[in-house]
């Protein structure tokens, strides 16, 4: 379960969830609870929990569904707790058959930053002989812990051509940041503008670990959720030597905004300027033509737009999709009759809302909503996800000084 969703099992108690964990599927009256229970003791601390998540790692077995979805994530968790002691567990998951467990082991292992023998290094390379999700996962996990040797870039190399651009763009991305072969991910900008929006996707993420600062102003550019974005570019900044992490910060500052106007938007994902025809493209699945919509939005004369705004809001506003695309052209069109979306928005505390709180921050520079710089300050300061962070930070700082100018 991805993190933002956390919301779904912080009402279960740790009391609750451990007796939920290990229980018989057929004496529940909603078997689901168990996987819920696993994932709540992912937010969990106690020796009492982990020690319960090593246990279901260990001795679920995977040939009842829910006996196997709960080890799976068990085994999720576990890597959310980033606790060392859980290695050996996590290990010995890579020699089952289940592959989505092996393929949560090995993230797992990565976030809690594991070193592996050479006899790991033999085991995890073997896995390469796998489905593709695995084989990338397998890839990424050289790629993210820095694991470097002969047999890996070799057998890595021979993939950067692979038909599935899954492995092909990992192995570039391995390729060029253990071993400097940058113009490898020429092929991963170019992917970035693709008509398959997985395709895309996976680009993003695979520039993100290449770590390669040339790369930032395409990922800028590219019609991808910025969330996605966000995070790889952060990734590519953050191994910076501080004097170009500050050179980059125009480039994070043009990401962040999300001006569609300065987006690559192919033909292909662009929206008629028919109300009807931009809100469906708004709740499409696909970023570039939700972007497509964006962008009608921005080209609307003043009136049209906030008649389209209305209509959404309305109807709409607790789609978190929505919600983001409404409060970016809020703040970019300067729409200050309809600042108390902005307000609205900062304060949503809702984890799917927290890039309409990105937006939201530059929108209050926008529209000099002074009355929200506690909160940008305390954002600023307190933010989980870092992107929120910086941009509360950058937007304070500029509103002091106006504030200051202004008083002069």
């Amino acid at each position: 379960m991805a993190e933002r969703f956390d919301v779904l099992v912080e009402g279960i108690s740790e009391q609750t969830a451990l007796s939920l964990l290990m229980a018989q599927t057929s004496s529940l009256q909603r078997p689901a609870d168990r996987y819920f229970a696993a994932t709540r003791l992912g937010l969990s601390d106690s020796k009492e929990s982990l020690d319960a998540l090593l246990m279901a790692t260990s001795n679920l077995k995977i040939e009842e569904l829910y006996d196997r979805i709960t080890r799976r994530k068990a085994i999720e968790s576990l890597g959310r707790r980033k606790d060392k002691r859980a290695i050996p567990a996590l290990v010995d998951v890579l020699h089952c058959s289940d592959t989505e467990a092996v393929i949560n082991s090995i993230y797992a292992l990565i976030r809690i930053n594991w070193d592996p023998t050479e006899e790991d290094r033999e085991l995890l390379l073997s896995l390469l002989d796998g489905e593709c999700t695995q084989v990338r996962a397998v890839i990424q996990a050289h790629t993210r812990l820095g694991i470097k040797h002969l047999k890996a870039e070799k057998a890595i190399y021979e993939l950067c051509d692979h038909e599935h651009a899954l492995i092909a763009g990992a192995a570039r991305a391995y390729q060029a940041k253990l071993y400097g072969k940058n113009h490898l991910l020429d092929q991963l900008e170019t992917q970035l503008s693709n008509l398959t929006a997985g395709k895309r996707r996976s680009a993003v993420i695979d520039l993100g670990d290449a770590r390669d600062p040339s790369r930032i102003a395409t990922l800028v550019q590219a019609p991808i959720s910025i969330s996605l974005r966000a995070n790889s570019c952060f990734q590519i900044i953050n191994h910076q030597h501080p004097q170009q992490r500050k050179q980059l910060n125009e480039q994070l500052e043009l990401l962040l905004i999300d001006n569609p106007q300065r987006l690559n938007i192919r033909t292909e994902w662009q929206c008629s300027l028919d109300p009807e025809e931009i809100e469906r493209c708004l709740s499409h699945r696909d970023e570039a033509i939700q972007y497509g919509a964006a962008l009608s939005l921005m080209t609307l004369d003043s009136e049209l737009c906030l008649k389209i705004i209305n209509s959404m809001e309305d109807r709409l506003w607790s789609d978190y999709v929505t919600h983001y695309y409404l409060t970016c052209i809020v703040g970019l069109r300067e729409f200050s009759e309809k600042s108390y979306l902005v307000r609205s928005a900062l304060a949503e505390t809702t984890p799917q809302y927290t890039k309409s709180r990105v937006a939201a921050a530059w929108a209050c520079l926008k529209l000099e909503l002074y009355d929200q710089l506690e909160l940008i300050y305390e954002l600023s300061n307190t933010a989980h996800w870092e992107p929120l962070r910086w941009s509360c930070q950058q937007v304070f700082a500029r509103m002091i000084d106006r504030q200051q100018i202004s008083n002069e």
